[in-house]
């Protein structure tokens, strides 16, 4: 037996060295960071941004936010804009997951580490301590390397900051990416600049929605609430794991870690994702709602363009759905519809004015019976202690 386990100890020792070495608070971040860049460049780097392209994005600003401003309802505060590659895109969008996945693998951690002290207990030393410490550093760097394979392939069709429906930062600018905008404009056949247009519209009024601090922190709630779900299955992990007795279950486990992964961080069809999704996809269709609009009155190849966008969003991409189903959300073609009937009912009961009461406050985001009912969602926001 001790003649096994030397080497099994030595190759864990080294492979803990790798992990170890590579730096930093987080070393889950500096992998996903090291993924996310390479899936989206591969083999050839990407590279600065022409600064005309600053110029072109700085030159349509006072027209955007006139008409953004007009249709939330207020004048709007100045707005940093910043046009970045798509590398950069990706490290930006980690950095901003960062606080919540922070969660997850501390969770993670305790949970993987729990189960490996127990084996090892109840095993009679057949686990080498020296397992347990590994284990609890390949889950995160395997859960890093999720985020990062979902931040790296959204990064590749990301217009702006808002390919997600989730607040950013407070401090941070708002993003626009100009390859993916032209890239966008080509592969349909549009005008550059009033796709520049279109994509500047909606992330600015991502960023005055959710920056709004009630959005952003029913938003983050709700996000919480979802990811709480998600790491309550780790007790049924635990239980699963140590409950058998058997270091086999173990190895099985190390050989397939995505199983585990999986269990901790797919939010199941609960309530609080429900929650989550309706509230998300809500604001979602009102960014494009209020792109679509601008459109319509600045540009000549509206109808084309909003189409082009609608399929954008309902063809199925790598990026938006493995991004959004770490977090609980639902990005399907479904979802997508079921946003814009929501938007389109508020419209024909209130027109504009009603759509606007949308984004004023946190407590106004639909539930997922009043994603269905726009009268019913009307009918509760116009309450008199809402109000108040």
């Amino acid at each position: 037996m001790s003649d096994m386990s030397n080497p099994f100890d030595g190759l864990l020792g080294d492979l803990l060295k790798i992990i170890g070495g590579q730096g930093g608070a987080a070393p889950w971040l500096d992998s996903a960071k090291a993924l996310a860049v390479n899936v989206v460049t591969g083999d050839s780097p990407e590279g600065n941004v022409d600064p005309l392209e600053r110029i072109a994005f700085e030159q349509l600003m006072p027209v955007v936010t006139l008409h953004v401003g007009e249709l939330i309802g207020s004048p709007l505060a100045p707005v940093t804009v910043e046009p970045i590659t798509r590398p950069a895109w990706a490290l930006a969008q980690l950095e901003a997951w960062t606080p919540m996945v922070e969660q997850v693998v501390a969770a993670q951690s305790a949970a993987t580490g729990q189960s490996m002290s127990q084996f090892s207990e109840e095993g009679d030393g057949q686990i080498p301590p020296i397992l347990g410490q590994f284990a609890s550093l390949l889950g995160p760097m395997m859960l890093g390397l999720q985020f990062g394979s979902a931040a790296g392939h959204l990064a590749e069709r990301a217009l702006g900051s808002y390919a997600l429906p989730l607040p950013w930062p407070e401090s941070a600018p708002v993003y626009v990416v100009p390859v993916n905008i032209a890239s966008f404009a080509n592969d349909w056949s549009l005008p550059l600049d009033e796709v520049r247009l279109f994509s500047l519209t909606r992330e600015i009024a991502g960023s005055v929605s959710l920056g709004t601090p009630s959005i952003a922190a029913r938003v983050t709630e709700l996000l919480q609430a979802a990811m709480a779900d998600a790491l309550a299955n780790q007790a049924s992990v635990i239980e699963r794991l140590s409950g058998s007795g058997n270091p086999d279950a173990l190895q099985a486990m190390m050989s397939d870690p995505e199983s585990i992964l999986a269990e901790l961080v797919s939010p199941a069809a609960s309530t609080s994702s429900a929650s989550l999704s309706a509230a998300t996809t809500a604001l979602a269709a009102f960014l494009d709602h209020v792109a679509t609009t601008v459109a319509a009155r600045l540009t000549g190849s509206h109808v084309l363009l909003s189409e082009a966008w609608r399929r954008h969003r309902t063809t199925d991409a790598k990026g938006e759905q493995s991004a959004g189903s770490l977090f609980g959300l639902d990005l399907s073609a479904t979802e997508v519809d079921r946003g814009a009937k929501f938007i389109a009912g508020v419209l024909e009961r209130a027109g504009n004015e009603g759509v606007a009461k949308l984004v004023a406050d946190g407590l106004n985001l639909p539930t997922p019976a009043e994603l269905d009912a726009p009268g019913l969602w009307l009918e509760r926001i116009a309450l008199p202690e809402l109000n108040a």
